[in-house]
């Protein structure tokens, strides 16, 4: 576990849910091998969770990779995002499980995850908490970040689907949301030939599937998104998070280290730290190394986002130190 992207090492600091986290249960006599361990409080793609239940989600995190998002249903942009998460998991057919927790009604997970505004989406894959970002994103984005959550997943042997559950069988609003989501039309042939090489665990074909769209859409958005995520995978599949960082600390104008352990700080959800790294490498270095930190640095923020406020903060700072 400690050359894929997600380990402990990597989110050490992140998130530090010890105090919630407990073993998933083992079947025991009477029960079924195959039954849903956390069945009794978190079955379904789309879950309402609490702080009664929040145990059995990271559990449940371990067969199946979760997203969780931390909104309050005081504030309505807060709930508009969430009803576009339940939309997008609908869409997704049981690949991920979506829990929505409403922190004002649960202060324990809300103290847990150290939440200062929401809504705020965070992945769980085995057990481990990554955040997402904070605030209100659109639908394109968040379904760009879901797919790179599920293409990490696979690399980690997480492939596990979660089984309907009463809530999603029941014709609740997550039923409207799924019968929306049937008639939106098909990813473009190439979008889905990259989305399926993802799934299979094949970057290569992801990433020349998406530069044969731009070839012939230079100006095809998604695509370039899509390129930078898969290329961030590439780049850090298999490589070593204390080595890495080691060789960084040691040659500060080294552009490539420096890059390297931006990528993986913003594999980790580390997003600030990875952008402050490349600013501070434009600083210190100059003509050609300086320019290479600065597109690989333009090329993260198209992974977070471009209305990620995280993202404008960065730009100032960047064109700060360039000039």
């Amino acid at each position: 576990m400690s050359q894929q992207p997600f380990t402990a090492a990597a989110l050490r600091g992140a998130v530090d849910l010890s105090s919630l986290k407990r073993p998933a249960p083992q079947a025991g006599p009477g029960s079924s091998a195959g039954a849903d361990p956390t069945a009794s409080g978190a079955a379904g793609v789309i879950v309402e969770g609490s702080d009664a239940t929040i145990r059995d989600v990271i559990a449940a995190s371990t067969r199946y990779p979760v997203v969780l998002v931390l909104w309050s249903s005081r504030l309505a942009e807060s709930g508009t995002f969430v009803t576009t998460a339940k939309q997008v998991a609908q869409r997704y057919g049981g690949r991920f499980q979506l829990v929505t927790v409403d922190v004002d009604a649960n202060p324990a997970t809300l103290q847990a995850f150290q939440v200062q505004a929401v809504p705020v989406s965070f992945a769980l894959i085995q057990g481990q908490p990554v955040p997402l970002f904070e605030g209100a994103q659109p639908e394109q984005q968040l379904v760009a970040v879901i797919d790179q959550v599920l293409a990490l997943a696979t690399q980690n042997g997480l492939t596990g689907r979660v089984a309907p559950g009463p809530a999603d069988e029941a014709g609740t609003d997550a039923d409207a949301a799924g019968a929306e989501a049937e008639s939106a039309p098909p990813l473009p042939p190439l979008h889905q030939k990259a989305f399926d090489a993802i799934e299979a665990g094949d970057l290569d074909e992801a990433a020349q599937a998406y530069r044969d769209a731009l070839a012939q859409n230079p100006a095809d958005t998604d695509a370039r998104l899509g390129l930078a995520q898969v290329g961030l995978l590439q780049r850090t599949t298999g490589v070593d998070l204390a080595a890495a960082r080691a060789a960084a600390a040691a040659a500060p104008t080294d552009v490539d280290a420096q890059i390297l352990v931006a990528d993986l700080d913003l594999l980790g959800g580390h997003v600030e730290d990875a952008f402050a790294r490349l600013i501070d490498t434009v600083r210190v270095t100059s003509d050609a190394d300086r320019n290479q930190a600065r597109e690989h640095l333009v090329e993260l923020f198209d992974v977070v986002g471009v209305t990620d406020e995280r993202v404008a903060k960065a730009r100032k700072s960047l064109m700060s130190a360039l000039f």
